[in-house]
């Protein structure tokens, strides 16, 4: 009885609170552009995060439908946005369902499950009025607006700010703002050439004059000038240099299919001509060689992205997901600084096996580094790069080992060599897992004892351990059929060559269906191992602020899933505190593109936002190589 008087005292002011914060928080961005005085800005561009699909967000929406209506709020303070308490102890039961849930019944996406989570939302319309708040522009010319390329290697350059464009005066409210948006005036950069990308649609976002590095600030960090662990300087005889980027971009179907995520953005800022827009700015602007792209809609990228792209000078790949499903991986590169080896898509989709029933993808490619003439007779070691999107859903851990054992034995059989040691690899993409859990341990450990283990817990996403039903993980994981060792390696046995049609024959060849026996290899009671010697390019931590990294932002509440691994030697005495269990070996990293703490992002209304157009950030690192001599 306490409970639901609470409930029924203290929603209504949390809604109120949530509904005037978010009014206020729009009023001061729309006075703070306006007082802008630059009319154009170079490298104008906005970063993207990530929205679950329907799949993933269905251990969300279940347990909001049982619990939420049980669940008193916590009261809203006042401050620049809504009380997070309000997200966090929502969230906390928004997941818990001890059923058992069909493959169909997690697709399913329920519009009103997340109603009272942003009930306040509903205001959002009559505030506008009150506080004379205007809403975005409408996009009036289908032309992108022509934006300068980012040229040299000075990364930081392209993020500095300049003294004024955030006047402490107009963030007075706020002093958290005011300490990491003012930074030193720019170095002035040579004239980078225009790239002009007219003819492909509307690809003009609403005019927004302040660039997003000058809003959300993300630093360079730049390790090239430290000594590596055999105290040799970087540089030391011919290196190749590259830089990686990964990105969630948010397809626009799963942000339309999961919108009740998105009612703090303003329509306009979601539109795909918005986000496009301000994606491509972010690709030119930064200007990665290799570019690797999780939640990219099928139509989108044949369309407008790999056009795009290609005027960029990417050569581009891409792995729809299986089923229904409308986005998928993309990886792209720069034919002028590799040569493609092969590529490799990736199906976690097994018919007839429970474990394997979802749709989610990844892809391998093997690139040859090209070295500049006049070096003489050097060679580069081949480069595995290989992206995925592994499957959300929390209390599914067990699917998300067997989804990541498939992929890392495709990367096994792409960067093996005749000796059968590894090329360097780099592995990225959205692994919906967070730092120190189960299945980022596994990555970066190589080895996991997984026997009893519930299965929610390995990705660490949500604490379950309060339900009582919980699925627990048994060995073995996968059934031999799928013919994956525990080690993480195909077993060649399982993958016979099949008849190729000859060529003019107007009927495919008739195969014999024989059944094939059950491959016989040997299997560890619980244990699953992989031998690429990965580490993370992110510490997870910024010691500066001494607050955790984010990648995103799922109902307001800050985590990292993103990542970027690389092939790094083994180090017995791996120092635990940054994550990093090896030292530079082949790969050698030169620096990485800085990651931002939530408390920065609840500042800046979340994501999306006008200046960050997916619902995750991106992860940008420079790589070196050794050249050897032939």
């Amino acid at each position: 009885m306490i409970a639901s008087c609470l409930c029924y005292l203290l929603l209504p002011a949390a809604r109120l609170f949530r509904a005037l914060s978010d009014a206020f928080f729009t009023c001061r961005k729309n006075a703070f552009l306006a007082k802008s005085s630059s009319p154009q800005v170079d490298g104008d561009f906005a970063m993207a995060p990530r929205g679950p699909d329907q799949e993933e967000c269905e251990g969300l929406l279940q347990q909001w439908q049982e619990e939420g209506s049980s669940q008193a709020l916590s009261t809203v303070s006042e401050g620049l946005l809504v009380d997070k308490g309000v997200a966090e102890s929502s969230l906390a039961h928004l997941m818990d369902n001890p059923g058992e849930q069909d493959a169909a019944s997690e697709d399913k996406w329920s519009s009103r499950q997340l109603s009272d989570l942003w009930a306040a939302e509903n205001l959002e319309e009559s505030f506008p009025e009150v506080l004379g708040e205007e809403p975005l522009p409408e996009v009036e010319d289908p032309m992108w607006a022509e934006v300068p390329v980012q040229t040299g290697p000075q990364y930081a350059d392209c993020a500095v700010l300049p003294v004024g464009a955030l006047a402490a005066e107009q963030w007075e409210e706020d002093p958290a703002v005011v300490a990491w948006s003012i930074a030193p005036e720019p170095v002035p950069q040579e004239e980078a050439p225009i790239w002009s990308f007219e003819g492909l649609g509307q690809l003009q976002p609403p005019p927004v004059e302040i660039p997003y590095h000058e809003i959300l600030w993300r630093e360079w960090e730049d390790f090239s000038t430290q000594p590596d662990a055999q105290g040799l300087e970087a540089g030391d005889g011919p290196q190749f240099q590259f830089t990686l980027m990964s990105y969630n971009i948010l397809a626009q179907d799963l942000m339309q299919q999961s919108s009740e995520l998105y009612l703090h953005c303003h329509p306009d800022i979601l539109s795909w001509n918005y986000r496009f827009a301000n994606l491509m700015q972010e690709f030119q602007h930064w200007d990665p060689d290799i570019l690797c792209l999780q939640e990219v809609q099928e139509d989108h990228y044949w369309q407008q992205l790999e056009p795009s792209l290609r005027m960029m000078g990417f050569t581009c790949f891409y792995k729809r997901r299986t089923g229904c499903k409308t986005d998928g991986c993309a990886v792209c590169y720069k034919p002028t600084r590799f040569r493609l080896l092969c590529a490799s898509p990736v199906e976690y989709f097994r018919p007839g096996l429970e474990l394997l029933n979802r749709d989610n993808v990844g892809l391998v490619l093997l690139l040859q580094p090209l070295v500049p003439e006049g070096l003489g007779q050097v060679s580069v070691a081949p480069l595995c790069v290989a992206n995925t999107h592994v499957l959300y859903n929390p209390r599914r851990g067990d699917v998300k080992l067997a989804q990541m054992a498939i992929f890392l034995a495709e990367v096994d059989k792409v960067a093996r060599l005749s000796d059968g040691s590894h090329c360097p690899i780099i592995l990225c993409g959205d692994l919906n897992s967070v730092p120190d859990s189960p299945l980022y341990n596994f990555i970066r450990d190589g080895e996991l004892q997984y026997h009893g283990m519930p299965a929610w817990k390995v990705s660490g996403q949500e604490d379950f351990s309060h339900q009582l039903y919980q699925r627990k993980l048994q060995a073995p994981l996968w059934p031999s059929s799928l013919g994956i060792t525990d080690c993480c390696q195909y077993v060649t046995s399982c993958h016979p060559k099949r008849s190729e049609r000859p060529a003019g024959w107007a009927e495919p060849v008739i195969e014999e269906d024989i059944p094939e026996p059950e491959p016989d290899f040997p299997r560890t009671v619980g244990t699953i191992q992989h031998c690429l010697h990965l580490t993370s390019v992110y510490t997870h931590f910024l010691p500066q602020h001494g607050r955790p990294e984010v990648t995103t932002m799922p109902l307001g509440l800050g985590m990292t899933v993103d990542y970027i691994f690389f092939s790094a030697e083994s180090c017995k005495n791996g120092n635990r505190t940054d994550r990093r269990l090896g030292h530079d070996g082949t790969l050698k990293l030169l620096g990485r593109l800085s990651l931002l703490s939530e408390e920065i992002l609840w500042a800046a209304n979340g994501l999306p936002n006008p200046f960050c157009s997916s619902d995750h950030l991106c992860l940008l690192a420079s790589f070196e190589m050794e050249v050897t001599a032939l």
